[in-house]
């Protein structure tokens, strides 16, 4: 038992350093390219950057759904069989008609400013992005976690890289920067023949449309939860009124700082799920639990109210230091910022307690809440792009929270975890 305990440790472990270590790089990249661009340019890349990895976010059940499939047959003592490949399908099919919406001229030009190359780096990225999860899933699955994490690593890795290689030549632009970020979802490359490896084509699976009805419930929800983090730039864009593009890009510089919370939270998430099912098992754990979500959401309301009370005081200085003195924003914007990004990572944590009580359905109203919410502020709020940016994310995020905690605390004793056993 303690064997197995430190052999999960470790691969928990090794996950979580490499999910830091990409986060961290992908801050960076950021930055970098926030100083190669002007604000107005930058706003168009960043939203570039969300739609991106909004649909790699939107992705990412299939990776999960992958590794349940590629454990289930570990189990079996074989492969996973046609399932995976018809997962695949459904998955990237998806996102590649999401990715040509963007041909749409009023919404290319919302979003893009006409820029209509890039629509082939999201759409190829996309599909990049969808079989690159379900290598993911693949090797998680066999609990292969040295060559996920590699994968991981690597992905994050070859972007800053080429944009590192880009800057040096002299030929930063739009699209080849979009190029260098599209890159990165090919990193399967190098892990496809190991992967290839896992699978058996003859082996028979579940049926197209069971498939694709778990699959897309899954991604929709996902996708809501994106729309409110990796792609919420781009929901901004996409649906508050034009305005100032250097104050809109001076913003968004503000918001991918703003989100450290989310990074430093990503490896508790991680522990969430099976220490949920493990304390549900008793009365005195199902108390233990209580206690914490109790303590959690206390505390993650102070860290929120400290995280404002920094980013009111030292936010644009930091923006600044960070990206530039061309980026200015206020102060009040970046304390919103700031809890919001706290909020979210608590509601994920709540999320991830209700999917450990198989209340998936209960995950999909919290974060339609919250997206429905943010895009309503977005639509109706009176003010300028930004005002309506920022309390979008504040007042999404603030409903939300509340939904999933009355959401949570309906479901708290051992007779009512039956069904998760």
């Amino acid at each position: 038992m303690a064997t197995a305990t430190e052999g999960a440790g470790r691969s928990v472990g090794k996950v979580g350093v490499a999910i830091t270590v990409g986060s961290l790089l992908g801050y960076a990249l950021t930055v970098a390219v926030g100083r190669l661009l002007t604000p107005a340019e930058f706003a168009v890349f960043i939203t570039f950057w969300g739609i991106v990895f909004g649909l790699g976010s939107a992705l990412a059940p299939l990776e999960q759904e992958v590794s349940r499939l590629s454990a289930v047959a570990a189990k079996e003592g074989g492969k996973a069989g046609r399932d995976v490949g018809r997962s695949l399908v459904v998955g990237g099919g998806t996102v590649g008609a999401a990715a040509l919406v963007l041909l749409i001229p009023a919404v290319n030009e919302r979003a893009f400013e006409e820029h209509y190359w890039l629509v082939a780096l999201v759409f190829g990225a996309g599909i990049a992005f969808a079989v690159q999860f379900t290598v993911r899933g693949l090797l998680m699955g066999q609990d292969q976690v040295t060559p996920y994490s590699w994968l991981l690593i690597v992905e994050a890795a070859v972007r800053p890289l080429l944009v590192g290689l880009i800057a040096l030549a002299g030929v930063t632009g739009m699209i080849p920067l979009g190029i260098a970020v599209a890159a990165g979802s090919f990193a399967w490359l190098a892990f496809a023949r190991r992967a290839r490896g896992l699978v058996d084509p003859d082996r028979s699976g579940e049926s197209w449309a069971l498939v694709s009805r778990r699959v897309l419930t899954l991604m929709l929800s996902a996708a809501l939860t994106a729309s409110v983090i990796t792609g919420y730039p781009a929901l901004a864009r996409l649906i508050a009124p034009e305005g100032d593009e250097g104050r809109l890009g001076s913003l968004f510089a503000a918001l991918t700082i703003a989100r450290v919370p989310l990074l430093m939270f990503a490896a508790v998430q991680a522990l969430a799920v099976p220490a949920v099912v493990k304390l549900s098992g008793s009365e005195q754990g199902v108390h233990r639990l209580r206690r914490l979500l109790a303590l959690g959401t206390v505390g993650a309301l102070a860290l929120a109210a400290v995280g404002a009370l920094a980013g009111l005081l030292i936010g644009p200085w930091l923006v600044r230091l960070l990206y530039g003195q061309d980026y200015q924003v206020d102060g009040p914007a970046v304390a919103g910022l700031v809890w919001s990004s706290v909020l979210l990572a608590m509601i994920q944590l709540l999320s991830a307690v209700l999917v450990a009580r198989t209340q998936a359905n209960r995950v999909l109203v919290t974060w339609a809440v919250i997206a429905v919410s943010s895009a309503l502020v977005l639509s109706f709020w009176p003010g300028d792009t930004v005002l309506r940016a920022v309390l979008g994310l504040v007042i999404g995020p603030t409903v939300g929270l509340v939904v999933a905690l009355i959401f949570v605390s309906q479901r708290t004793t051992v007779r009512d975890r039956s069904a998760t056993r």
